[in-house]
C-alpha cells in the first residue's frame, strides 16, 4: 500500500469516528490519503481529526480551495476511492447521479474504482430501495465490502454495522493489487448481438446486451490495459477510457476483429455473433401479405474461429453460451476454434442475458475447470481477468 494514493470519503453515519482510525492505518502503512467528508460526518467528527492525522488538507465543501476545482483534482490523482461509512442516503445519491456536494460530486466524476463500506440500521440496509440501489451500484462496478451483523447505535442487533477495519483494508488492497495487473498490455474484447438485416426495419438477432463483455472493457481498463471494445448494437454505454468500435452486423465485427488482432495480448470474444443472415436484404420495407414468407439463411463468417487460426501470440478467450452439455460442447469448441480457454454459461429460460447476474465456469486444456460462481457481471469480470492474468502469467 506504500505510495498508493487513496481518496477516503466519510458519510454521516454514527461510525465515522471509525472512519479515523482507518485513516490512520493508511498513512502508518505508506499511503497518501485525501479525505473527503459530507457537512453531516462532519457533525460527528471533524476535518481537523484527519487533516491531523493525514498531514493534508481534509476537504469538506466544494468552495475549500475552489481554485484547485478539488471534486476533479482529487479523483484525477487517486488510485482508488473508498467511501466508509457510506450512508442509505449518499448510496441512494450515486445510484441516482445526484451531486449536491463535494462528494458526490467527485465520485460522479471518478474513473477510478471505488469501494463503499455501507453502514446504516437494519432495517435501512434492507429496505427495498435501499437494495435496489446497491444492485444498482454493484452493476456500474463499484465494488462493496458488506456491512456485518452486530451492536447497532440504536441498541438494536442486526445487520448494518460497518465492516471491521481489517476487511476495508482488504478491499483496498485487492483492488490495489490489481490496478496496474494488465499495464503495458492491448486487449480487444467483442461484445453484444449482432444484426442481420431483412429489410430497413426487420432483422435477426438475438437478446444480447452486450453486458458482460462492457463489465470486462471496464475492468481490464481498470488494470492498466489499452482496451478496444467492439460493440454491437446496445443500448448500454460503454465504460470510459476505452476505445470503442461500433459494429452491426457479423461480417462488420470480422472485419474489425481481425484488424485488431494483430499485436493484441489478450482478446477475449464475448460477442454473441449470429451464425446466419438472410441470403439477400430488401431495400424498402417487405409489406404484409397473407402468403407465408420463406426467407433463404446463409452462413456468417465464424469470426471466432478466424481469430483462433490467427491469433498468433496473443492469449484468445472464447464464450460459450449453452442450454444443453455445456461443458462438452464448450470443451469441443475450446479445441476447435483454437481457444486457450472458453468461459461457458447456461443460457436456459433467457439466464444470463441482460443486466443482471450470470454464473460462468472457465476451462482451458483439455481437463483444467474454475468454477468463476455467480454475481453480478462487474464481479464475474473481475473473476474471470483474476483467473485469465494466472494462465498468461502476469500475476
Amino acid at each position: 500500500m506504500k505510495g498508493a494514493r487513496i481518496f477516503l470519503g466519510v458519510t454521516g453515519g454514527i461510525a465515522s469516528y471509525k472512519a479515523a482510525a482507518l485513516t490512520s492505518t493508511l498513512v502508518q502503512r505508506g499511503a497518501i490519503v485525501d479525505v473527503v467528508l459530507t457537512p453531516e460526518a462532519e457533525r460527528f467528527v471533524g476535518a481537523l481529526t484527519f487533516s491531523s492525522l493525514t498531514a493534508r488538507p481534509a476537504y469538506v465543501s466544494l468552495w475549500d480551495m475552489p481554485e484547485r476545482i478539488p471534486h476533479i483534482r482529487l479523483v484525477r490523482e487517486a488510485d482508488v476511492a473508498v467511501v466508509a461509512p457510506a450512508t442509505a442516503n449518499v448510496i441512494a445519491k450515486l445510484a441516482h447521479g445526484i451531486a449536491d456536494d463535494l462528494l458526490t460530486t467527485a465520485l460522479l466524476a471518478a474513473r477510478i474504482p471505488v469501494v463503499l463500506a455501507p453502514a446504516m440500521n437494519d432495517a435501512m440496509y434492507a429496505h427495498p430501495a435501499t437494495r435496489e440501489n446497491l444492485a444498482t451500484l454493484r452493476a456500474r462496478g463499484y465494488e462493496f465490502v458488506d456491512p456485518e451483523r452486530g451492536y447497532l447505535a440504536e441498541g438494536e442487533t442486526g445487520v448494518g454495522r460497518l465492516a471491521s477495519e481489517d476487511r476495508i483494508l482488504e478491499a483496498i488492497a485487492r483492488v490495489l493489487a490489481r490496478r496496474r495487473s494488465l499495464a503495458g498490455k492491448r486487449v480487444a474484447i467483442t461484445a453484444g448481438p449482432t444484426r442481420e438485416a431483412f429489410d430497413p426495419v426487420r432483422f435477426v438477432s438475438n437478446a444480447s446486451t452486450g453486458a458482460m463483455g462492457i463489465a470486462l472493457a471496464r475492468e481490464a481498463a481498470l488494470r492498466g490495459a489499452s482496451v478496444t471494445l467492439l460493440l454491437g448494437p446496445t443500448l448500454l454505454e460503454p465504460p470510459a477510457g476505452v476505445e470503442v468500435v461500433r459494429v452491426t452486423t457479423a461480417c462488420d465485427l470480422y472485419d474489425a476483429a481481425l484488424a485488431q488482432a494483430a499485436g493484441t495480448d489478450l482478446i477475449i470474444a464475448s460477442a454473441a455473433v449470429a451464425d446466419w443472415r438472410p441470403e439477400s436484404s430488401s431495400e424498402s420495407k417487405v409489406k404484409k401479405t397473407d402468403a407465408d414468407l420463406v426467407v433463404r439463411m446463409v452462413r456468417n463468417p465464424d469470426v471466432l474461429a478466424a481469430l483462433g487460426e490467427r491469433k498468433g501470440t496473443s492469449f484468445l478467450v472464447g464464450f460459450a453460451a449453452e442450454t444443453d452439455d455445456h461443458e462438452r460442447n464448450a470443451r469441443e469448441k475450446l479445441a476447435r476454434k483454437r481457444l486457450d480457454a472458453i468461459a461457458v454459461n447456461d443460457v436456459r429460460d433467457g439466464r444470463g442475458f441482460g443486466t443482471g447476474e450470470n454464473a460462468l465456469a472457465l476451462l482451458w486444456g483439455t481437463a483444467d475447470r474454475r468454477d468463476l460462481g455467480a454475481g453480478d457481471k462487474s464481479a464475474l469480470a473481475a473473476r474471470l481477468l483474476d483467473a485469465v492474468e494466472e494462465l498468461m502469467g502476469c500475476s
